[in-house]
Order: structure tokens, then sequence, then C-alpha cells
């Protein structure tokens, strides 16, 4: 039996004989089914045993030395911050165009999000914007690997580690990305700056029905995690449970309710199982597209650097400059295939208005100079990429995409 849940499906394709081909499908089966009815008869369906199999199987598909699961990776982000003491008065260089997520954890702390310009080409921080918004403010780098596609961690460590900053990589999309390191290839996640932060959104590689992890090296940094996740609590459920004697726990600190289930925690044990095959297949639909694309006059094809290789979590292409986004992407619906726009600048959303952030060196309310992030959101779209997407399905996609371009022209 295998459950195939479309997010978001569209209306059915001008023949009215099928379904819309959604902009992602999760792939769950028998497999998931069971690991979750084991842990239902188990009795313990709450943060316990099967996190912390997780925990340590997500360690090992990564090379990280610990992870930690939590609710979301919004709950990650906001977790790594507090434990590097960012709050009032304290300033995070982080980019605009990513989502809203990234730049309103910065924002819960109290701090001040300064964003720094993108790549056109792979929608990742230039490094060498970095030091100019650096100020003696600055707490901490929070950066994002977009899309899946890494950033390039090896010009911004250089950096932060002459200035003393710690990282945190936004690695939301990017489980099973990989990035070459002293002439070896590195999974994303070890993490190569201080923490990194994964999501199990359904739109995600591996996905839980939703939640995070944080991975690091520093064992300290993890048993703040620990505590931080479950309200500062200082004996853990499963100690306390576990115990021939009465204990009663402390709370020497605030924390919050970020923990996740054993029931999602099931789910993505079988996942990571299946991730060295998902990405391959992820792979192989890029080289597809790219295969069948790249001959349409104006449109941009994501490319990945010879020192990265994307999980390929989405597949972004960039229209002609006069192709309007809005135009395209409804030809796509009206003729049964599901887009999304490029991805989002947070500094353009009504919750930032007038809210306390600034762009680069300019003043809070001062001048946006973030070109490149506005003209991927605005020029960007998502194409269908899923596992079990077929090639004739993508054929349909190109053929569709050349149309919706032709009929899309002012």
């Amino acid at each position: 039996m295998t459950i195939r849940m479309d997010l978001m499906p569209g209306p059915e394709v001008s023949s009215g004989a099928s379904r819309a081909i959604p902009i992602a499908r999760p792939i769950l089966d028998s497999e998931e089914a069971e690991a979750v009815a084991r842990v239902l008869r188990t009795g313990w369906i709450s943060q316990g045993p099967e996190v912390a199999a997780f925990e340590e199987d997500f360690a090992a598909a990564t090379g990280a030395r610990h992870a930690c699961a939590v609710a979301n990776c919004t709950a990650a982000l906001h977790l790594a911050l507090i434990a590097f003491g960012v709050g009032a008065d304290d300033e995070v260089v982080t980019v605009s165009h990513s989502f809203i997520a990234t730049a309103n954890a910065v924002r819960y702390t109290g701090a001040r999000p300064v964003f720094v310009d993108v790549d056109r080409v792979n929608g990742n921080i230039l490094p060498d914007r970095i030091e100019e918004a650096l100020t003696a403010r600055t707490k901490a780098l929070l950066v994002v690997h977009q899309l899946g596609m890494p950033c390039d961690l090896t010009a911004i460590l250089d950096i932060t580690r002459r200035r003393g900053l710690p990282v945190i990589e936004d690695a939301a999309c990017a489980i099973g990305s990989e990035i070459l390191v002293d002439g070896r290839w590195e999974a994303i996640g070890r993490p190569h700056g201080d923490v990194a932060c994964f999501s199990f959104h359904p739109r995600k590689v591996v996905t839980t029905g939703d939640g995070g992890m944080l991975t690091t090296a520093d064992r300290q940094l993890d048993a703040q995690f620990r505590l931080l996740r479950q309200h500062g609590m200082s004996v853990s459920d499963r100690v306390r449970h576990g115990s021939n004697r009465v204990i009663a726990e402390q709370y020497g600190l605030l924390g919050y309710n970020y923990r996740m289930t054993d029931i999602q925690a099931a789910v993505g044990r079988v996942q990571l199982r299946r991730l060295p095959a998902m990405i391959r297949e992820r792979r192989e639909m890029a080289a597809v597209y790219g295969e069948l694309l790249c001959s349409v006059p104006g449109l941009r094809l994501p490319q990945e650097p010879n020192w990265a290789k994307s999980n390929w979590q989405s597949y972004l292409v960039r229209l002609p400059g006069e192709a309007n986004q809005t135009a395209v992407m409804q030809c796509m619906l009206d003729s049964g295939i599901s887009t999304r726009r490029g991805v989002m600048c947070s500094h353009r959303e009504p919750a930032y208005r007038g809210a306390d952030w600034r762009a680069g060196r300019s003043p809070v309310g001062g001048q946006v100079d973030l070109p490149n992030s506005e003209w991927l959101q605005d020029h960007g779209v998502l194409l269908p990429l899923f596992p079990g997407l077929s090639r004739g399905e993508q054929e349909i996609i190109a053929d569709r995409l050349r149309a919706s371009l032709a009929l899309a022209r002012p």
C-alpha cells in the first residue's frame, strides 16, 4: 500500500480526466504506517525513546556528533539563537530572501535582523556583502541553504572565524545536500558552522508531518537545546518514568514546549532510510529538467557550483525579464500544473512594515539595497519535483511552461 499525499491539489486538467500535477507529494507507505502503529502499541506517544532513536539516526546520516529533535525548524532556529545569547539590542546578519521563519526567529529574541543580498544564480547570501553589514552589535550570522542548494560556507566561515562570530545554518531544505571540504564530500548538517537547523515539513525531502532538528558538534550546546525544548526541565521524561525512585524535576531556566512526538519520530526514521534513494531520484529529475528546458529562450536554470551537490528539494527557474510571473503561473495552473512563486522576501511583507530591521549598512527604515533578492522573488518559479514524478510528466511540464511563456508575453 502506498499513500500519496497531494499538497494543496490544484483543479482538474482541462480534459477533466485527471488531477493536476502538484508542486510536491510526499511518499508515505505501509512502512511508515506500521512504524506509527508500533509506537501506538507501546503507549508512549510523546517525546521518548523513538525520538532518541531518530536523533541517533539523523546524527549518523549527517555526520553530526549531536542531534536534537524539536517541533519544527522555526523552533530550532529560535533555540539556536537563544543558546548563543541573542537578545534585545543585538543584531543578526541574515537574508530577507527566505521563508519568513528565518527572519521571524531573529525577531522572537528581540534582536534586529540585518538583511544581506543574495546571488541571482543560487539564491544564497553573497559572502562579499557580509562584512559591510557587521557592527559592534552583531551577535551571530544566520545563513540559509536556499531550496537545498548549499551556500558558500568556506568563504562565510573565513569571515566569521576572524570575527569570532557564531554561524547558524538554516538547513531547513538541505537534508542530503553536500559540500566539498578539503577534497571530501561532506553532508550539510555536520555542521560546518556551529549549528544547523532542519525542517521535516511535507514539502521537504524527509517529512514527519512537521518537525525540526538541530545538529552540532558542541556537547554543551546540545545540552542547552535539550533543556530549552522542554520548559527547562532538569530531568527528562525518559529518566523520570524509568526510575525506581521518586524524582522531582526542577525548572532552572525559561524554556519552551518545542518537543517532537514519538509518532513523528517513527515516521522520520523510516523516511531517513529512504533518503539515499530519494536524493538519487531527485538528482535524476533535476538533470531531466535541465535537458528539457535548456533550449527555452531567456529561461535561466539552477546551477550547482563545482563544490556543492544539491538535494534538489525544489527546482527554481528564472523567467525571461519580460515575462509576467503571475501570468505564467496562472497559465500553468489552468493547464493542470501547480507551481509556486520564487522565494519570498521578508522585508516586503506587511509584518515587516515599520518593524525593527535594516538592510546592510543602511539605517533602520533606510534604503533597501536588496536588488537580487527582490528580482528572484519576482522572476522565479518553482516547478513540480517529488519522488514518483515521471519523465512523461516532466515533459508535459516543460511543454506547458514553453506555452505559458508564449501566452504570458506582454
